[in-house]
């Protein structure tokens, strides 16, 4: 028998804030296609319309600017292409500035998507970049900023840094989502140590050398984090958060490359199990360290202390939390010491408690096909009144909480909080092209993002069911064997594992001068959590 552990990373997703003051600038002329050439858009003498949007808006009427801005760009005046353009970029200024965010990245994106034959295309990327504060990253916001070339932000580096390592960092997550993991990892190790969005340029820096098989350098990115938070060198971070990160990165690295061709390496193996034991019990990665860990003490032999972990996740602290993998690692255990019995007694115990999961889980899915219907499903899950069983409703929320979903969902409400700013306006700019256009931008972000959360959610509950099957099919294949087992048909490979289980001590509990050991009487303590162990009996020798 042999089992082997594949390790998914997480993807963070971290909003990130930046203060920057923003003002017009002019440039005096770009190109405009004429057939095969091009010809230069110049900014003429502007139309009273224009005149009296631009006096608006240094007034901060910015209703009356808005209005105005929109006529000119709609070609309602006397203006020139160049004059149309000025004032399609000052309408993007002046919906941010009104809190239209996603009017202003509607305007701002297809002033980019036009490129430099637009006379502000080189400005508004400031502006995508402020937008970036504001609105999540699910907005599309990375993938516009992902229009400029690398070179378009040293503009920046001097005269605006807090800008600069914001546009840093989000080009790199779009060379990231590209898999241009190399140049990704050169853009990000730019981003400036002191900034708000260093930790998480690290993070990835290091997540791109782990796709490119890069074990060490993933190492010291992640390292860099702890660094620089020991050091106190940043700010606007939840840096406890971050460093919890770090640590459970490091340890995953550390394990995958422990277990490199086929050979245990003891060593990377200790240095995994040290970073998760790094991660604080009030972190939200703590049971997954704690699990994950397991693991490891499995491999080490140390099947006391695996069991110990399995024993806490199973506490009545943690019923909510969802972790079937670890009843297969608690019969496998059993199993690899011949305590055969024990191990038949957990894989029926993983059977009862997780098929009628997956049975309703099933159901569940049947009634939600649509991404729109799967997305209203999703908020009676966050809102608590989803119809679901009391086994099952821990499950599916978790499933469904991962940062990306929620970023999901509170981008589709930034959207409902803009349609209803809206409604309380002024009815003549309510009912003025203006107007129109917001609630039409709204409406069709909303309908986007509703689609995209909702199949970004069905995604991730159909990942739970197959998970759920694929961990059945691993319990059932250890039952298979204990079959064989009792039949006394095992092959020459379980003999040698047997004959190498016997030689272990890993099921003796050690106590140092640190600790004491207390007999479990049935009744849990919070302060013991993650140090409970479980005596395990090698039985192979009789």
């Amino acid at each position: 028998m042999k089992w082997i552990r594949f390790w998914a990373v997480p993807v963070l997703i971290c909003g990130l804030a930046v203060s920057m003051s923003a003002s017009a600038q002019d440039m005096s002329f770009g190109l405009e296609e004429t057939g095969q050439s091009r010809a230069p858009v110049k900014l003429g003498k502007p139309s009273k319309r224009l005149a009296e949007a631009q006096s608006a808006f240094e007034s901060k009427r910015y209703e009356a600017a808005a209005m105005g801005f929109e006529r000119v760009s709609a070609g309602k005046s006397k203006d020139g292409r160049g004059n149309r353009q000025r004032a399609q970029f000052m309408l993007g200024q002046t919906l941010y500035r009104m809190g239209y965010y996603q009017s202003a990245l509607t305007v701002f994106d297809d002033i980019s998507a036009q490129g430099p034959g637009h006379l502000y295309f080189s400005e508004t990327l400031e502006w995508l970049g402020l937008l970036a504060s504001k609105l999540p990253e699910s907005s599309g916001i990375i993938e516009k900023v992902g229009r400029y070339g690398i070179g378009a932000l040293e503009e920046f580096k001097d005269k605006a840094p807090g800008l600069y390592n914001q546009l840093l960092y989000l080009m790199g997550r779009h060379l990231y989502a590209q898999a241009s993991f190399r140049q990704a990892i050169d853009v990000f190790q730019e981003v400036h140590p002191s900034s708000a969005q260093y930790t998480y340029a690290k993070f990835f820096e290091g997540i791109s050398f782990i796709r490119m098989r890069k074990a060490r350098p993933a190492i010291a990115s992640f390292r860099s984090i702890l660094e620089a938070i020991d050091a106190g060198d940043v700010d606007g971070v939840d840096e406890d958060r971050m460093a919890n990160l770090a640590w459970i990165s490091l340890a995953r690295v550390y394990y995958t490359a422990a277990n490199q061709g086929g050979q245990i390496d003891g060593t990377l193996l200790g240095q995994s199990v040290e970073s998760w034991t790094k991660v604080e019990q009030s972190s939200e990665y703590w049971l997954d360290s704690l699990f994950e860990s397991s693991w490891a003490f499995f491999l080490a032999d140390e099947y006391s202390r695996a069991l110990g972990n399995v024993h806490t996740l199973y506490s009545p602290y943690f019923e909510e939390s969802f972790y079937p993998e670890a009843l297969v690692l608690k019969a496998v255990t059993f199993f690899v010491n011949c305590q055969v019995d024990n191990a038949e007694a957990t894989v029926a115990q993983f059977h009862d408690r997780y098929d009628p999961v997956k049975r309703e889980l099933d159901a569940v899915l049947q009634k939600h096909q649509d991404n729109a219907d799967f997305f209203e499903f999703l908020k009676k899950v966050r809102n608590d009144q989803a119809d679901l069983s009391p086994r099952v409703r821990p499950v599916v929320s978790t499933a469904l909480s991962d940062r990306t979903v929620l970023q999901h969902l509170e981008y589709v409400a930034i959207l409902d909080k803009e349609e209803a700013r809206l409604g309380k306006s002024d009815e003549k700019f309510q009912g003025s092209p203006i107007g129109g256009k917001i609630l039409e931008d709204v409406a069709l972000a909303r309908a986007f993002a509703v689609d995209q959360a909702g199949d970004l959610a069905r995604g991730r509950y159909q990942r739970l069911i197959r998970e759920l099957q694929d961990l059945s099919n691993q319990v059932d294949t250890v039952e298979l064997e204990i079959a064989t087992f009792r039949r006394g048909q095992i092959d020459q490979e379980l003999q040698q594992q047997m004959s190498l289980a016997k030689q272990s001590r890993g099921g003796d509990v050690n106590v140092d001068e640190e600790h004491q050991l207390w007999p479990f009487n049935g009744e849990w303590w919070r302060d013991e959590l993650g140090f409970y162990r479980q005596q395990v009996t090698n039985l192979c020798t009789r």
